[in-house]
């Protein structure tokens, strides 16, 4: 059983491995490949392991030996999959490993906006408390976010998971449900649609993948909706915002702050609007990079392909 890893540089720098994976068959693990490097690297591969390197028929016709795809994430539109069918190729993600460090992540963007803890420790380093004749003082307005409501687009399992850390720090939710699954409301949680939710929310977290639908679903229309002084965060999906209108937004002082993990394009071009946009916040793409979840994605990935060479494939998504 030949494997290969086509880019798993980002999931173990360092602090974790691919233990057990080579007890399955003969492996090799590169950090990263570029489109025409691809079949070349799988050629003979009965096993494929991908994160955001993508694979269609064009790939899949000069590997005839391919037989499974891991994709070590949850979503798998990297993979073509009518093509992998008509080939008759498995294919299987990781489900939910990321729920938890995605919340806190989201939590962590918005706390960064309302109390920009960095900024204040970053002027003291730099001299800017014994400047001031003050036992005290701040660099922006801060904001509690008791009794405050945020809308949550998407509440799925992290919506659900943001849900109740905002209600934990009293604040009310409103969701909006993408699917069809809705839990029951209570006095701290309401199902709204979303222009309710525009108009409502003092802070709007988005949660739902990325469609037809909701691509583009962030813009200049929707964010006049919004209050004046929303703040509005993203660890989705990048392509959820206009991020020309969400700059323009900013620049202007209707949107109070954004904090984005995502982007249109990663790494960002350097005229991306949203780099020089006032009061944006860009981390780089590691809501979901915890070492713990990041070792959720290996342990689960090995049992994938374990499963499948065992002839029990589990997790399958074509």
């Amino acid at each position: 059983m030949k494997i290969v890893v086509l880019d798993g540089g980002i999931l173990n720098p360092g602090d974790l491995s691919w233990q057990g994976l080579e007890q399955l068959g003969e492996v090799a693990v590169y950090d990263n490949s570029t489109p025409e490097q691809v079949a070349e690297r799988l050629a003979n591969a009965d096993v494929a392991i991908t994160n955001k390197v993508a694979l269609g028929e064009a790939v899949f016709s000069q590997c005839p030996e391919l037989k499974f795809i891991a994709v070590t994430a949850t979503g798998y539109n990297i993979i073509d999959l009518s093509a992998a069918r008509l080939r008759g190729i498995a294919v299987a993600n990781v489900p939910s490993y990321g729920t938890a460090t995605v919340a806190q992540f989201t939590t962590a963007l918005l706390l960064a906006l309302c109390n920009r803890v960095s900024e204040h420790s970053a002027d003291v380093r730099a001299g800017g408390w014994q400047q001031r004749n003050s036992w005290c003082y701040w660099l922006n307005p801060m904001v509690e976010l008791a009794g405050k409501k945020i809308g949550i687009i998407g509440y799925g399992r992290i919506g659900q998971a943001v849900g109740a850390i905002a209600q934990a720090m009293g604040m009310t939710v409103l969701a909006c449900a993408t699917g069809s699954a809705k839990r029951a409301e209570n006095s701290n949680v309401r199902y709204v649609d979303p222009d309710t939710l525009y108009a409502e929310a003092d802070v709007i977290s988005l949660h739902c993948p990325l469609t037809p639908a909701t691509k583009g679903m962030i813009n200049r229309s929707t964010l006049q909706k919004m209050k004046p002084g929303v703040l509005l965060l993203n660890a989705s999906r990048g392509d959820l915002i206009n991020e020309a209108d969400l700059a323009a937004a900013l620049n202007e002082g209707h949107v109070a702050g954004a904090a984005v993990d995502v982007l249109s394009s990663e790494p960002p071009a350097a005229d991306n609007p949203l780099l020089c946009a006032k009061n944006c916040l860009i981390t780089p793409h590691i809501a979901w990079a915890s070492v713990e979840a990041r070792g959720r994605i290996l342990a689960t990935t090995v049992e994938n392909v374990a499963a499948f060479i065992a002839g029990q494939p589990q997790n399958r998504v074509d």
